[in-house]
């Protein structure tokens, strides 16, 4: 049977509610629920700080490392454990070194995620923030990445793909233009689960962040940090404890090797745990069988769009340049009000916003049916 049309639906659990809102967390596998209420039950039963219970966190940490490290083809050793996107995010912000004459270059300013605009614009009175200039989708052209470089320019930092309109930025034809000379840091909170392979020695980044509670379809509380281990020199943790580093004789603290050097305190066990699960389902499915479902829901739901009228449609219409993302307005209703009536018919969307454009986000996954993208067509059409 061909994966990537295969129902499995069954697999996931959401009340009868259509949930179309993956982009922002995504629903869980019930045999990852099952794995967290088995691990707690057992971590309970060894006593939470117990010998036993030591080695079987420290297996489990092993674990998640190596299948994340296996989706992104890293080293283990090379993924940091966060509770976020945006903990990644402000490790590499906080954690570079800028005198007054460095300049970063970042996208779009407000057409980009909070998360990955305010860490960056927070360093103003640091040094310089440059932002590419963009088109209705996102986009922007290399040769205006190409004339905003100079010998001071300290980092790029760039989403893989928008959390608005779904353009997925191609990224190693950026790399090949920073040509490892400029750090990269990327944001792949949108794409890790959902556009297929990846394998960051393609990419070329020297950091990325994302989290495991969006297409990677794990809990919250779950982030994930790449950090190539000679790029790890270039930062400096803002965050330091015992778990992260160690004093000499003099008092002198040393920081440890990678993956310990930025993380302090204890994880979200529980969570790590219920990520692991996930993410073997994933891999189970195929990511590239992922990629092609999503593709299939997202035009479908694109077609149907368009024969409603006084629909606008926004992002790519190329389906390879964008993710499962589908962004619309409705001519003459309020966009908030169109996602609040169809929750009431147990249909979840969500509001986002282009710029200051309000607009109705649709993002499928791989669990999502045609029959569902149907039917909220159908309620879409009663407006």
């Amino acid at each position: 049977m061909n994966l990537a049309s295969k129902d499995i639906s069954d697999d996931f659990h959401s009340s009868k509610k259509i949930y179309l809102n993956n982009a922002s967390v995504s629903l869980m596998p019930l045999q990852s629920i099952d794995a967290m209420k088995d691990f707690l039950i057992s971590y309970n039963s060894m006593g939470p700080d117990s010998k036993d219970s030591e080695s079987f966190i420290a297996e489990k940490l092993d674990s998640v490392r190596k299948i994340i490290a296996k989706i992104i083809c890293c080293q283990p050793d090379e993924v940091v454990l966060t509770q976020s996107t945006t903990d990644g995010i402000n490790i590499v912000a906080n954690g570079l070194s800028f005198d007054k004459k460095s300049n970063i270059i970042i996208r779009g300013m407000t057409h980009e995620h909070h998360s990955n605009f305010y860490p960056w614009i927070n360093l103003k009175d640091k040094l310089s923030v440059r932002s590419l200039l963009i088109d209705k989708n996102g986009f922007f052209e290399l040769d205006n990445l190409k004339s905003n470089i100079d010998e001071d320019t300290k980092l790029v930092a760039l989403s893989h793909a928008l959390y608005n309109t779904g353009s997925i930025i191609p990224i190693e034809k950026i790399s090949k233009i920073l040509n490892n000379k400029i750090p990269l840091f990327i944001d792949s909170a949108q794409t890790i689960g959902c556009i297929g392979d990846h394998d960051v020695s393609k990419l070329k980044c020297n950091f990325m962040s994302f989290n495991g509670s969006k297409w990677l379809c794990g809990p919250m509380g779950t982030g994930l940090f790449y950090c190539n281990r000679k790029s790890g020199e270039l930062l400096e943790p803002k965050t330091i404890g015992g778990e992260s580093a160690i004093t000499d004789a003099e008092n002198n603290l040393i920081f440890k090797d990678l993956p310990d050097k930025f993380q302090t305190g204890f994880r979200n066990y529980v969570g790590i745990v219920g990520l692991e699960s996930s993410a073997k389902y994933l891999l189970n499915f195929g990511m590239e069988n992922i990629r092609k479902k999503n593709q299939y829901l997202s035009n479908l739901f694109r077609e149907e769009l368009l024969k409603i009228p006084k629909v606008i449609l926004y992002g790519p219409e190329d389906s390879d340049q964008r993710t499962s993302i589908v962004s619309f307005n409705i001519e003459g209703l309020d966009s908030q009000k169109i996602v609040d009536k169809l929750e009431k018919q147990n249909i979840i969307l969500a509001v986002r916003e282009i710029m200051e454009q309000k607009i109705i986000r649709v993002s499928p996954h791989f669990f999502n049916t045609d029959s569902e993208i149907l039917r909220v067509i159908d309620e879409i059409k009663k407006l």
